[in-house]
């Protein structure tokens, strides 16, 4: 009988063991995968999300609540830019780009992304990154859209097809059970139509999920949702109920006024040398626009750095959880195995007497409890991919962070050898019991 059948059939004689071993195991892998991927696909994430901008400029109480609201699409600001501060800041001379963005609208769940043609032409997803089309084009008038990637993935719409927006972002999800009945229903924007004209290539950012046109659309929407509702008020406070109602008349861009003209954010570039993110100029004007409390202003990578900083430390307490789960899984296997040494001995003495050796025998247990761990290890890494989808998920759900859930090898295989390591540890002290097991005590008639 070779090595493998004994191991084999050692531990489907002890199969609950065999599966609660391997399970301890399996849950201390996935845990520490989860966590060392997460963290790093999240901070990946977040620094492409802001592309090549210096500085955000808007109208949120805080720098990195600007950031996750504009550059990630979290939520719609609660304060937005005047018309007048935007052109006034936009008249500034060490702006490379100066790009107004709003948001505050969706479909189907997803962020509308308001914004001028610069943004395509101008910003960058990525380092030395170009936007790319995988059909049509940039939007070039009013109520035409494009699609990021995900957006386009989890809709269904293709070039030509046309939606209606709809008002409002829906919340991100909590975990309470509040009755939802009395909400009202979200306004959607159904007197103007848009059409698809563009589908984005994946980025990785928080663009890639959102619904893309012209700054100025938004703009009418929003302006017709005022008209309308002056003209209600007015025919509410007119008495005359044989008042005949005038025809409603579509809002124009001629329409607007500067109250219409909100702005959530700005990108903005400072001036630089082509080729170079780095300019002398960035802490001066940062400074400079710092000093203007009517507005606040973010750096991106600041900004981020701020936040992994914070969650930087329940980094730790996690991953040194994980660290004590893989430990136990470890002093399970040591248990496991010990303790079915005293039911074991006889079989020990029986292969004695058929030639097996006492290296051969502390190679067996050995190798039984590096199996124990490879199983396990095996099952933490399904369960760590099934787990990183579900963080994503939520990620998105929550924060409208899009993160590509993924393993990798180099990281997988890194934890898988370090549970083996530890499986093989655990499997010393039953391997010696084993090896030092009498065979002329352990032969003796029963009873």
């Amino acid at each position: 009988m070779n090595d493998a059948t004994i191991i084999r059939r050692s531990l489907s004689a002890r199969k609950l063991s065999t599966v609660f071993t391997s399970l301890s195991v399996a849950v201390a892998v996935a845990l520490m995968l989860v966590l060392l991927m997460m963290r790093e696909s999240g901070r990946a994430a977040f620094e492409r999300g802001s592309g090549n901008m210096h500085m955000l400029l808007s109208g949120d109480s805080d720098p990195l609540t600007g950031i996750l609201n504009s550059v990630y699409l979290a939520a719609p600001p609660r304060r937005a830019l005047e018309h007048a501060k935007v052109e006034e800041l936009a008249a500034k001379p060490f702006w490379a780009f100066f790009i107004p963005t709003q948001i505050g609208d969706s479909y189907r769940g997803l962020p509308v992304f308001a914004t001028t043609g610069d943004f395509f032409s101008r910003f960058q997803p990525g380092e030395n990154e170009q936007w790319s089309f995988k059909a049509g084009r940039a939007f070039e008038k009013n109520f035409e859209v494009v699609l990021g990637s995900r957006a386009a993935q989890e809709t269904g719409l293709k070039i030509g097809d046309k939606i209606a927006l709809t008002h409002g972002m829906p919340q991100p999800r909590s975990g309470g059970n509040e009755d939802k009945g009395d909400q009202p229903a979200p306004h959607v924007h159904d007197e103007y139509k848009f059409e698809v004209v563009g589908i984005l290539e994946p980025t990785g950012g928080a663009h890639d999920r959102a619904i893309i046109t012209s700054i100025t659309s938004a703009w009418i929407l929003h302006a017709h949702d005022r008209r309308e509702k002056a003209e209600h008020d007015h025919d509410h406070a007119d008495h005359d109920h044989d008042h005949e109602h005038a025809q409603e008349t579509m809002t124009t861009e001629a329409d607007l006024t500067d109250a219409d003209k909100k702005v959530t954010g700005i990108y903005a570039r400072v001036v630089s040398r082509p080729g170079s993110n780095a300019s002398a100029l960035i802490p001066v004007v940062f400074e400079q626009m710092r000093s203007d409390k009517s507005i606040t202003v973010a750096q991106p990578a600041q900004e981020i750095n701020k936040l992994f900083a914070i969650v930087g430390s329940v980094d730790q307490i996690l991953i040194a959880m994980a660290a004590v789960v893989a430990a136990s899984s470890g002093i399970s296997i040591l248990l496991a195995l010990y303790n079915s040494m005293e039911q074991r001995r006889r079989q020990i003495a029986v292969l004695r007497v058929l030639g097996a050796s006492a290296g051969r025998i502390f190679r067996l247990v050995l190798a039984e409890s590096l199996v124990l761990g490879a199983i396990g290890a095996a099952a933490g890494v399904a369960i760590a991919w099934i787990g990183l989808r579900i963080v994503a998920s939520e990620m998105k759900a929550r924060l409208g962070l899009v993160i590509e859930p993924a393993i990798s090898w180099q990281l997988a295989l890194g934890v898988v050898s370090g549970a083996l390591l530890l499986a093989g540890v655990a499997g010393l002290l039953p391997a010696i019991v084993a090896y030092r097991t009498s065979v002329a005590k352990n032969l003796r008639p029963l009873g």
